[in-house]
């Protein structure tokens, strides 16, 4: 299991007024907030947008060493806001972490390899989870759960049982799939017309169950239990 890197953010400390706000954007700097269960009030700060770019980039649980004001902190990015129209960073939570407090946060899956069933007898491959929800300990925190898909054949699944999970409590059921071989395309057509159903509508079902994962994966990581919201409504107000 990977761990994640430690990634090197230099912060500024900054006005939280909506003019403020505006005027860090147009600078390419990001409005940042840091909190965290050690840190006694909340540090408002920019970051660059294109150093935050380059952490969003990676499908990975991101942790960084940001240093604000000439201090250090270990932190998890925990969420970021988009701009619904350039798609550009508007905001940035940043939890910072303590050493014996466990977190809550996302984990994103990866799959890797060629499943037997695929290559041997033209199955395909659905995955109907992008992400485990899990609570650790900062030393535990995996930058993300590769799957080796190889010795699947049609018709076998792997679960979030099936996971590496020393160290580590998941928060989803441990029976939901992860990854599963489906026959090929003509022969699952043949299963559901016999039972009366259409590739159509299963498919469109399959889409539904995506979509909603996507949004989960457009707001970053989930907050860590009892922060969400603790500075969010305060930053919306302002800008």
């Amino acid at each position: 299991m990977a761990y994640p890197e430690l990634v090197k953010l230099e912060g500024k400390v900054r006005e939280t007024s909506k003019k403020a706000n505006k005027a860090l954007r147009e600078e390419l700097r990001v409005p940042a907030v840091l909190y965290g269960p050690d840190v006694e009030e909340n540090v408002h700060f920019s970051i660059d947008e294109l150093e935050l770019e380059k952490i969003l980039r990676k499908p990975q649980t991101k942790l960084q060493e940001l240093t604000v004001d000439g201090k250090s902190y270990k932190t998890l990015l925990k969420r970021t806001e988009f701009d619904p129209v350039t798609d550009r960073p508007i905001h940035a939570d940043f939890y910072v972490l303590a050493d014996d407090q466990k977190v809550t946060l996302r984990v994103p899956i990866k799959i890797s390899g060629n499943a037997k069933g695929v290559v041997e007898n033209g199955g395909r491959v659905f995955k109907p989870m992008n992400f485990v929800r899990i609570r650790v300990l900062p030393a535990d925190i995996p930058a993300e759960f590769e799957i080796d898909i190889s010795p699947l054949e049609i018709g076998q699944s792997f679960h979030i049982s099936d996971l590496e999970l020393e160290g580590i409590i998941p928060l989803d059921d441990l029976s939901r799939t992860i990854v599963t071989i489906r026959p090929p395309k003509g022969a699952d057509f043949l299963e559901n017309l016999v039972a009366g159903i259409t590739e159509e509508t299963e498919e469109e079902v399959v889409a539904e169950g995506e979509a909603a994962e996507g949004e989960e994966l457009a707001e970053g990581e989930e907050a860590p239990e009892g922060e969400e919201g603790e500075d969010s409504s305060e930053e919306k107000t302002e800008e």
